[in-house]
């Protein structure tokens, strides 16, 4: 069983920040990756970034320069700091996560961009 709690989210000004969590827990023994996806209404969901256990960093182009993903493995966080926030980042944003061969979902949180 796997837990992944994804607090954070909120409405913010375009131009602002905003940083988001997941911490996973449970049965996280071959935890792999760690990532943020996001989804817009009527929108298919796509990946904003991942990192690995290792640290390497895939993002999306719509968000390379603005957008920060780290981990911290001894707590099993993975972060997404957000910088530059435009209002088509508004979206709800998933937290993912590897465990090979499966992969898990957070529950979601809404992040609105608008002033």
């Amino acid at each position: 069983q796997v837990q992944l709690v994804e607090p954070g989210g909120g409405l913010v000004q375009p131009g602002g920040s905003l940083r988001l969590s997941c911490a996973a827990s449970g049965s996280i023994f071959r935890l792999y990756a760690m990532g943020w996806y996001r989804q817009a209404p009527g929108k298919q969901r796509d990946l904003v970034a991942t990192i690995t256990n290792g640290g390497n960093t895939v993002y999306a182009d719509s968000v390379k320069g603005r957008f920060t993903i780290s981990r911290d493995n001894a707590k099993n966080t993975v972060y997404l700091q957000m910088s530059s926030l435009k209002p088509e980042d508004t979206a709800v944003y998933y937290c993912n996560i590897v465990i090979l061969p499966l992969t898990y979902w957070g529950q979601g949180t809404q992040v609105t961009v608008s002033s």
